[in-house]
């Protein structure tokens, strides 16, 4: 079996613990982040100024947005990789998350992922849009809190 746990900021840590306690221990495992690339654009913009006013200049030696996210993603994914104690492979994509997460599930057997609560609000809209059109089978984890 091979398995793609997909990753979030929020609810990482429940994805994580029923794969270790629900896949088989010779499954293949990998874990993966989306950073939204609408991010980077969001915050070029807002320097952009807002109706003629400009904000002052970043401060010298600032590490780029796109650094920083990379950085946490990678930073998730080693968090997540020594809480799941068995080996994995790790994958970093940048793009539109639903997106990028249907086609990272593409030749797996199962896609784990987290929800907030029960009933209709407990999946965000690109995580409807995940299960929605998954090529795989789906494996959805209740977050707790």
């Amino acid at each position: 079996m091979r398995a793609l746990l997909w990753l979030t900021e929020d609810g990482w840590e429940a994805t994580v613990d029923a794969a270790r306690s629900l896949l088989a221990p010779d499954a293949a495992i990998e874990l993966l982040h989306v950073s939204p690339a609408d991010v980077e654009e969001v915050a070029h913009g807002a320097r952009a100024g807002l109706l003629g006013r400009r904000p002052p200049p970043p401060p010298p030696k600032a590490p780029p947005l796109r650094a920083i996210s990379d950085e946490e993603a990678a930073a998730l994914l080693a968090d997540a990789a020594a809480r799941l104690q068995r080996p994995v492979e790790r994958e970093q994509r940048r793009g539109r998350v639903e997106h990028e997460v249907v086609n990272a599930a593409h030749g797996f057997d199962l896609l784990v992922l987290s929800r907030a609560g029960t009933g209709p609000h407990s999946l965000t809209p690109p995580a409807r849009f995940v299960v929605d059109h998954a090529p795989c089978d789906v494996l959805l984890v209740q977050r707790s809190g």
